[in-house]
C-alpha cells in the first residue's frame, strides 16, 4: 500500500514541475502577445529554447517582449524625402539658372 501511495505522489510531483516549466516557458511570449509585439513567434521560440539552455535565453526573451520595438521603416522612409527633397530644390535651381 505504501509503495502505491508512494508512486501517486511522485506522479503528482512530477506532474507539477512540468505544469510550473510550461507556465514559466510561455511568460515572455504572453507577454509580448499581450503588448502586440511584432516579433511574438520569435520571442517565444527564444524562451523555450533558453529555458531548456538553463535559462539565459529566457531571461533575455523577457526584456524583448517588454521593449517596444523600434519601426526602422519610419526613419529611413523620413531619411529618404528629405534626400528628395533637398535633390528636388537642386533640380529647380539648375532649372532656374537655364
Amino acid at each position: 500500500m505504501l509503495d502505491i501511495f508512494a508512486l501517486v505522489v511522485l506522479f503528482v510531483l512530477c506532474t507539477a514541475v512540468i505544469w510550473f516549466v510550461v507556465v514559466i516557458g510561455n511568460i515572455p511570449g504572453n507577454i509580448a502577445r499581450l503588448r502586440g509585439h511584432p516579433q511574438t513567434e520569435a520571442i517565444t521560440i527564444l524562451a523555450w529554447v533558453g529555458l531548456l539552455t538553463f535559462g539565459l535565453g529566457w531571461f533575455i526573451a523577457l526584456v524583448w517582449s517588454k521593449t517596444a520595438p523600434v519601426n526602422v521603416s519610419s526613419q529611413v522612409d523620413d531619411e529618404l524625402s528629405k534626400t528628395v527633397r533637398e535633390i528636388d530644390g537642386r533640380l529647380q535651381k539648375l532649372e532656374a539658372q537655364s
